[in-house]
Parts: C-alpha cells; sequence; structure tokens
C-alpha cells in the first residue's frame, strides 16, 4: 500500500508541482490551498505524512500544526518562505510538540 501524503499550500504552483512528483514516485496525494479545506483529511487520520506551509490564507501553520501534533504523531514537514532564526524555532518547538 502507498503511504499518503498530505499538502497544504496556498501557493497552487508549488503545491501542484510537489504533488506531480510525489505521484510520480507512486504516493498517494492529498492537496489542499487552505487550511479549512484540509481539516476533514486531517481528522480522517489517514496520512503518514504532512508536507504544510506556515503562510496559509485561512490559519497560521503553526498554529495548524499544534492541532495536528494533539492528536497525530505522523511526520510533518514545514514549508515556508520565512527565514528569522524565530520562525525555524517554533516550526521545529510545534512540530515536535505531542
Amino acid at each position: 500500500m502507498s503511504e499518503k501524503i498530505l499538502i497544504i499550500d496556498d501557493e497552487q504552483d508549488i503545491a501542484d508541482l510537489l504533488e506531480v512528483y510525489l505521484k510520480n514516485e507512486n504516493y498517494i496525494v492529498h492537496k489542499f490551498y487552505c487550511a479549512t479545506d484540509a481539516m476533514s483529511c486531517i481528522e480522517s487520520g489517514n496520512i503518514d505524512l504532512a508536507i504544510l506551509d506556515i503562510m496559509l490564507p485561512d490559519m497560521n501553520g503553526f498554529s495548524l500544526c499544534q492541532l495536528i501534533r494533539k492528536k497525530y504523531t505522523y511526520p510533518i514537514i514545514m514549508l515556508t518562505a520565512k527565514i528569522e532564526e524565530t520562525d525555524k524555532i517554533t516550526g521545529l518547538t510545534f512540530a515536535g510538540v505531542r
């Protein structure tokens, strides 16, 4: 059975490119452009890995990461254009919280 990867990124070009590469490697991809649309997929608990943008239109990616971490332990890759050290520390903190 192929691993299921969740992509949440409001940059459609980036999300689409990730989807193409991952599908070419036979992953099952669930792609969303905002947190609200992804919530039912997240709640299903049927995800092996999440790729999550920090800057989403409807929710801060750090907050979404916290919501995921409260219930699930699958790996989360934080995808962002932010370069500040505090953003990196925040991402690592939220992704590791259980």
